[in-house]
């Protein structure tokens, strides 16, 4: 079990990083207090999940999960499940009054947080979809790409994490920039594009006329970079309650 600090402060005053993390948790405690969950005390467990029980066993090998570049953090909320990626994983267990007053200052508070809020947000009906598909879906989802970039009418989309599958649908209808944080994958090349380094990004978003980023973006706190004047559409579990409650384009057409 991870031995997590939890500060002494009063409900739903914990620090938070990023100004959309710090909205997404207001509108979480609006919910909560409105379904009256704030005074109860709630088993909140989290865990990291092994590949094979977050994406079971797809055709391809090459997704960060099973390259054990991330992990998926698995939170049980009074029996519905919640999902995150993130590349800092543990073990918790503690209630929801906990998880909402940790600080937001790693990788690990914010992946059990969002895990936590997906798992809440399915509990009480605000969205459908709170994990990650499995075995064949994660290909079969790359044949809905193209139906949900129809809307933007975009020419050239810059990619903010490397999604195998995705990127290779991508790349057979417009122009695509990718860049990557791992580095491993920098300077590879992939589906006929060259994975640039994540310190692209600004030049690739000034590029585009669409970004498709991972939810991810959400746990490494870099979700601000990609919300502005051109349009984003996130994708992947992760992102699936905020995207619900801050009116962000999502894409996750088989999530579970």
């Amino acid at each position: 079990m991870q031995d997590v600090q939890v500060p002494d402060l009063p409900l739903w005053k914990g620090r938070v990083m990023s100004e959309i993390l710090d909205r997404f948790i207001d509108e979480i405690k609006v919910l909560i207090s409105r379904h009256c969950l704030e005074d109860e005390m709630v088993s909140v467990v989290a865990r990291p999940l092994t590949p094979q029980e977050a994406i079971g066993r797809p055709v391809h090998d090459d997704y960060p999960l099973l390259k054990g570049k991330e992990r998926m953090m698995q939170a049980t909320f009074l029996n519905e499940r919640g999902q995150a990626y993130s590349d800092h994983t543990g073990n918790f267990t503690g209630s929801l009054y906990q998880v909402m007053n940790l600080p937001m200052d790693s990788n690990f508070h914010r992946a059990l947080l969002v895990a936590t809020a997906n798992a809440v947000l399915r509990k009480i009906g605000v969205i459908d979809k709170s994990r990650h598909c499995k075995d064949r879906d994660p290909e079969r989802c790359a044949t809905y790409l193209k139906d949900a970039l129809e809307p933007f009418s975009a020419k050239r989309v810059g990619m903010i994490g490397d999604q195998p599958r995705l990127l290779e649908e991508l790349s057979r209808h417009v122009e695509v920039r990718v860049c990557d944080r791992d580095p491993d994958n920098i300077g590879t090349v992939k589906s006929g594009i060259i994975v640039e380094d994540a310190a692209a990004h600004e030049d690739i978003t000034k590029w585009a006329d669409l970004l498709l980023a991972t939810g991810t973006t959400l746990v490494n706190d870099t979700i601000e970079h990609f919300i502005g004047e051109v349009p984003a559409l996130f994708y992947g579990i992760t992102i699936s309650g905020a995207a619900t409650l801050l009116a962000l384009n999502h894409f996750c057409p088989l999530g579970r």
